[in-house]
């Protein structure tokens, strides 16, 4: 006897929505779901974010993880000005939350391109600071429109873009949290 199976559903994006408000309501249906991922639901945001920055970052000649680069030391050249501290690699590596295996190649490339300069620190040969050079500095004017226009495209209000960020920032360090304290328990 052959068993006819009906062709697979199409599901709409305000089904899987609603399926994930559904599933998260009742956890106790006990199974995972995609759409019940937050940590999904982030990464596919993150990679959209990413995908809408490239076709703004393409004429600065950077990609996503170098303008985050730059726009840490444009905002550290602020600071530097007023407090004189220098960035080094490991402060702006903290900063991003990039390991040095990620960061150093980006630096690498910003440096041979002008944009960035590394320096070792006088007082510890350990540290490496990291310096904007006139035409990194001179980059800032010109990235100006493409956080805005990435508001534009992202379509929250202010007030919903901070509550975002608040809840986001509070998720990382529940996470990174977590995280440290069984790393501790678990070497112990």
């Amino acid at each position: 006897m052959k068993v006819e199976t009906a062709p697979p559903k199409t599901v709409a994006p305000q089904s899987v929505a609603r399926s994930a408000a559904d599933q998260a309501s009742c956890p106790e249906q006990g199974h995972t779901t995609l759409a019940s991922l937050l940590c999904f639901d982030i990464y596919a945001a993150s990679r959209a974010l990413t995908r809408a920055y490239r076709p703004l970052l393409e004429p600065l000649g950077l990609t996503y993880p170098q303008f985050l680069v730059m726009l840490s030391l444009w905002e550290a050249e602020e600071g530097v000005a007023l407090s004189g501290i220098l960035l080094t690699v490991g402060a702006l590596g903290e900063r991003l939350s990039l390991d040095s295996g990620t960061l150093s190649p980006l630096l690498k490339r910003l440096e041979s391109v002008g944009l960035v300069a590394r320096e070792r620190s006088r007082q510890d040969e350990r540290e490496v600071t990291v310096l904007l050079t006139e035409t990194g500095r001179a980059l800032e004017a010109s990235s100006a429109l493409v956080a805005g226009e990435i508001t534009r495209m992202v379509g929250l209000t202010d007030r919903e873009r901070l509550a975002l960020q608040s809840t986001l920032r509070q998720m990382r360090a529940n996470v990174e949290g977590r995280a440290s304290v069984e790393a501790a328990g678990s070497s112990s």
